[in-house]
This record gives C-alpha cells, structure tokens and sequence, in this order.
C-alpha cells in the first residue's frame, strides 16, 4: 500500500529582494515552510552591489532576507535555521553583531563557513529556513 501526500509548494518573490541572478527562486514556500535562498549584498533598486564595509554588506543581505520573509508573511521570529558564508572569517565578529540586531533572544540554528568566493565578489551571503 502506498500512500501520497500533496504538499503545497509556492515561489516568493518581492520586488523589494535582488531579482534571482541565476535559475533559482528568492524563496520556496512549501506549506508552512519557507526555504530563502542565499541572498548577497545587492540593493534591489539598481541591481547593483553595495559598496560598503562587512557591516553594511551584512544588513543589506538581511535587509534581503528580510523583505522575502514579509512577502511570505513571515518576519526574522519566523527563521529556524541560516546558514552564513565569508569569504574571510576573520569578518566573523562584524557579521555577528549585525547579524544580532535582526534576531530576538530566540536565535535561530545557524552554520557559518569560509569559502573562497561567493557570486559578484561578495563578501558574505546568507540564506535560511522559516516557519510559520
């Protein structure tokens, strides 16, 4: 006997987050869960890199994250998981204070790693889960 569930899977777009620049989705909602893809310091006026210290990269990547979560009706409480790429982790420290000012006391799960690069020389790129 096999049984099948049909979950409900939507694309999250904003115009308000960096149009995708490859073929990937800003975000996935698949039922209560919403999947944000990496998001990098690109200000979503112009299209552009910011240009601008780690500090300033790192709240425009949440500003991202942020604008994708409203528009699944969800906000930074919603996230359960992030994961944190850098090119340098020396920039650890940086990131994680700007990174604190977006989550409550109930801080999601979150891996960071370095890499050795990230799309259009960012220096950080973030992407997390949510939940309602």
């Amino acid at each position: 006997m096999s049984t099948s569930t049909s979950a409900s899977r939507s694309i999250v777009t904003t115009p308000l987050a960096p149009a995708a620049i490859g073929p990937y989705s800003q975000g996935v909602l698949v039922n209560d869960q919403l999947y944000v893809s990496g998001q990098i310091a690109i200000d979503p006026e112009t299209g552009s890199m910011i240009d601008g210290s780690i500090e300033a990269e790192t709240e425009r990547v949440l500003e991202n994250i942020g604008a994708i979560l409203k528009a699944a009706s969800m906000t930074f409480e919603n996230v359960v998981r992030c994961e944190v790429l850098l090119t340098d982790v020396s920039d650890y420290a940086q990131v994680n204070e700007v990174y604190a000012r977006y989550f409550n006391e109930q801080s999601p799960a979150r891996q960071a790693m370095e890499v050795s690069a990230l799309p259009r020389n960012a220096r950080v790129e973030i992407s997390c889960d949510a939940v309602r």
